[in-house]
C-alpha cells in the first residue's frame, strides 16, 4: 500500500501523468483545427455565392490576330492490301501576336457581404493599343506560304476567362476603322471564351488596333501577355494589392488611397514567337488561402504549352483563417507551459494538482481557439484575440487559485498566460521570426526547469524523502 502511494506521489509519476494529459489534448486541438478548415471552406462557398452572376477572378488576354490558311496534309490509307498516300487540302489557323502592345486597366473595387462573410468585387475598364506586322521569316520557319493565308477571313480575338462579367461597352478600332465586336471566339488560354472582331488587312502595312471594354470580376485580375513587348499599367483605389503570377511589376506604388503598378514583359521572358500554328493552353490556376485567389504559373510557356500570367489580387490586410490556423498550431506551446507551471508548483512548492484539474485547465486553454475563431468572424482578428485571451486568462487564473490553494500562485499562472498570449500574438505577426523566437523561448524554459528541479528526487516522494518504516 505504501509503495503504491509512493509511486502515485513521486515526481516522475506526476511528470508522466502531465505529459499524458497534454498529449490527450491533441484530440480536441485537432478538432479545433478541423473546425477552422470547415469555416474557411464555408467562407469560400459564401464568397462564390456573392460573385455568382457578377463574375469570378478574371484572366484576360489579346488581341491575337487569327488568320486561316490552307495547307496540304498527306494521309496514308490501305487499299486492297496496299498503302496509298493521299494528299488532302485542309484549312488551319495561324495565331499572330502583336509586335508591341500597351494595356491599361482601371479597377473600381467594392465590398459585398453575405451574413458574416465578405468578398471584394470590381468593375474594370480595360483598354489598349497594339501593332501587328506579318513576319515572313516566321512563316518560312513554319513552312507556311504567304499566299496560302486567307487574309479576307482574318479576325482579332480577345480572351476573357469568365464572360459573365462582359459589359456592352466593347470597342475595337483597326487602322482608324471601327470593327464589330461579336461574342465567343476567344482564345484557348481563356477556355475559348471572350469576343472577336473580323478585320480587313492585306498584311503589307502595320495593323494598328485600339480597343476598350468594361469587365466585372472579383478579387483577382490577371493578364496573359502576348507579343514582342507587353506593357500593362494597372491602377485602383484598393490599398492592399498582392502581385503574383509569373511576372512582378517593374514599378509599383501602394498607399492608403490605392495603388499603381507597371508591368513590362518582353518576348524573351515569354519564350514565345510572334507567330504560332497552335494556340497556347490555359495557365495553371492555383487557389490560394482565403480570402483571395492567387493565379500562378507553374510551368514555362512554349508553343502549345501553358500560358504565363501577370496577376493583381485585391486582398484583405489580415488573412483571418490563415492566422487562426497558425495560432492553433501553437496550442501545445501554451498548454505545455501552463502544465509545466502547475507541475513546478506541485513538485517544488508542495501544491497538489490532480489529474482532473489538469484536464479542466487544458480544456479551458483549448477553448481559447474556439472563442478566437467565433469572435474573429464577427469583430475581426485583433479584437477577437483580446476578448478570447482575457476570458481564458481570467477563467484559468481563478480556477488556479482553488487548485493551488493560493491567490499568489494563481497570479503567477495569470502572469504566465498573459506573457504566453502576448508572445503568441507577436509570433503570428512576425512570421519570419516565429521559429527563432519560439526556439529561444523553449531553450529558456528548459533551462529554467532544469534549474528548478536540479535537487528533485524523481523516484522518491518528492517532498517527504523516504517513506517511514512500517
Amino acid at each position: 500500500m505504501e509503495l503504491s502511494v509512493r509511486r502515485q506521489r513521486s515526481p516522475g509519476i506526476k511528470l508522466l501523468f502531465a505529459v499524458l494529459v497534454a498529449a490527450a489534448l491533441a484530440v480536441p486541438l485537432f478538432m479545433v483545427y478541423a473546425l477552422v478548415w470547415d469555416r474557411q471552406d464555408q467562407s469560400r462557398t459564401a464568397r462564390a455565392t456573392i460573385t455568382q452572376g457578377w463574375g469570378g477572378a478574371q484572366i484576360v488576354t489579346g488581341p491575337v490576330l487569327v488568320v486561316p490558311y490552307a495547307t496540304n496534309v498527306t494521309e496514308t490509307e490501305v487499299i486492297d492490301g496496299k498503302r496509298v498516300d493521299k494528299v488532302r487540302r485542309v484549312t488551319r489557323e495561324l495565331f499572330i501576336s502583336p509586335k508591341a502592345q500597351d494595356v491599361k486597366a482601371t479597377l473600381d473595387p467594392e465590398r459585398r457581404q453575405k451574413s458574416i462573410y465578405e468578398s471584394v468585387i470590381y468593375r474594370a475598364e480595360i483598354s489598349g493599343k497594339a501593332q501587328f506586322v506579318l513576319p515572313t521569316d516566321d512563316l518560312s520557319r513554319l513552312d507556311i506560304a504567304a499566299g496560302s493565308l486567307m487574309m479576307d477571313r482574318a479576325e482579332l480575338h480577345f480572351g476573357v476567362s469568365d464572360p459573365r462579367g462582359m459589359q456592352s461597352a466593347s470597342k475595337v478600332v483597326a487602322n482608324g476603322k471601327p470593327l464589330s465586336a461579336r461574342p465567343g471566339g476567344g482564345l484557348e488560354s481563356t477556355g475559348r471564351s471572350g469576343f472577336f472582331a473580323p478585320v480587313a488587312w492585306d498584311g503589307t502595312d502595320t495593323l494598328a488596333v485600339d480597343w476598350s471594354y468594361d469587365l466585372r470580376g472579383s478579387e483577382n485580375l490577371s493578364l496573359i501577355p502576348r507579343g514582342g513587348d507587353t506593357r500593362w499599367h494597372v491602377t485602383s483605389t484598393w490599398p492592399h494589392p498582392s502581385f503574383s503570377g509569373s511576372f512582378l511589376p517593374s514599378q509599383s506604388k501602394v498607399g492608403e488611397d490605392g495603388f499603381t503598378a507597371e508591368f513590362s514583359i518582353p518576348d524573351l521572358a515569354l519564350g514565345q514567337g510572334l507567330v504560332t500554328a497552335q494556340d497556347f493552353a490555359p495557365p495553371n490556376v492555383v487557389t490560394g488561402p482565403a480570402p483571395y485567389v492567387e493565379v500562378a504559373q507553374m510551368d514555362r510557356g512554349g508553343p502549345g504549352g501553358p500560358s504565363m500570367v501577370a496577376s493583381v489580387a485585391m486582398v484583405e490586410p489580415v488573412d483571418l483563417y490563415s492566422r487562426i490556423d497558425r495560432s492553433v498550431k501553437y496550442g501545445f506551446l501554451i498548454i505545455g507551459f501552463t502544465f509545466l507551471a502547475f507541475l513546478m508548483f506541485d513538485i517544488v512548492a508542495g501544491a497538489s494538482v490532480s489529474g482532473p484539474e489538469y484536464v479542466l485547465t487544458g480544456a479551458g486553454l483549448v477553448l481559447f481557439f474556439v472563442l478566437l475563431l467565433a469572435f474573429s468572424e464577427v469583430v475581426g482578428f485583433a479584437a477577437a484575440y483580446a476578448v478570447a485571451s482575457i476570458a481564458i486568462i481570467g477563467l484559468v487564473t481563478a480556477y488556479s487559485a482553488a487548485v493551488l490553494k493560493s491567490w499568489g500562485r494563481a497570479r503567477v499562472i495569470g502572469a504566465l498566460l498573459v506573457a504566453l498570449y502576448a508572445l503568441l500574438f507577436v509570433l503570428l505577426s512576425l512570421e519570419a521570426w516565429s521559429l527563432l523566437i519560439g526556439s529561444v523561448l523553449l531553450f529558456l524554459a528548459l533551462a529554467g526547469v532544469m534549474y528548478a528541479t536540479r535537487n528533485v528526487d524523481w523516484q522518491g516522494m518528492g517532498r517527504g524523502g523516504e517513506a517511514p518504516a512500517a
